[in-house]
């Protein structure tokens, strides 16, 4: 089996045996991916520091399905910013927790792995904020095609009006000619949303503080919807950095 380099970003790590590791990976040709890498924890001159958690990298494997064999890994960047800031941490791992867990495996998104570089790239340079971490949950969805339309009823297909939208129970959008119940989603949070669809730089987009929760609902009902359980980086996000809960 051929040895590839594949450029990667690790999502999460375990420890196996004495000296092995397990990893998850997100590259760019291939998507996630897992991969076990023999001797990994006595290898410095094969790997290094390079399969710590966000770490970008340059992999190279044997690829195949199920568990591929990672042979050694050099280091891209490591994200030095990031790590000396327990809240970017935070943020970080969270982002790399939502990518392993909504993603399928050996299913390439270049796009989604461009995304995810763009924020651990904002991250290492700049203070984490939550409408960050909002711009990039949306723009996840999105890219996925688990996000709910922002502009129109999922029921009738009609123009969301001044008043914005209800919130159902499924995580959709309707209108208040096609529901009667549901959380009111104002015009200004799913215009905030809207532009962080369009822009592609992080820190564009600040929303105010009540339209942060609003919109902050809307996606963490989204995400919910389409996840069997609650993300373990979410608790540690909340209690690092003062997040409201889901």
């Amino acid at each position: 089996m051929p040895l590839e380099k594949q450029q990667a970003i690790v999502l999460s790590n375990s420890d196996y045996g004495e000296s092995d590791r397990i990893v998850s990976l997100f590259t760019l040709e291939h998507g996630r991916l897992k991969g076990f890498a023999r001797g990994a924890r006595n290898s410095r001159k094969r790997f290094g520091p390079a399969l710590e958690t966000f770490a970008r990298i340059d992999a190279q494997l044997n690829h195949k399905d199920g568990l591929s064999s990672v042979r050694s890994a050099d280091v891209i960047t490591l994200y030095a910013g990031i790590r000396g800031n327990l809240c970017a941490i935070a943020h970080a791992l969270y982002a790399c927790e939502l990518v392993e867990h909504f993603t399928p495996e050996d299913h390439p998104l270049p796009r989604l792995y461009r995304l995810l570089i763009a924020y651990l790239e904002w991250l290492d340079a700049n203070p984490a904020s939550d409408s960050d971490r909002r711009m990039f949950e949306i723009n996840l969805l999105n890219i996925l095609g688990y996000r709910p339309s922002l502009e129109n009823c999922s029921r009738c297909g009609g123009v969301f009006d001044d008043r914005g939208a209800l919130l159902q129970q499924n995580g959709e959008l309707a209108c208040r000619f096609c529901a009667k119940t549901g959380r009111t989603i104002p015009s200004a949070a799913l215009q905030g949303l809207g532009f962080c669809l369009s822009t592609g730089r992080f820190g564009q987009v600040v929303f105010e503080k009540e339209e942060l929760r609003i919109a902050g609902h809307l996606l963490d009902e989204s995400l919910a919807v389409h996840s069997a359980r609650k993300l373990k980086s979410l608790e540690f996000l909340q209690q690092t950095c003062g997040e409201e809960g889901s």
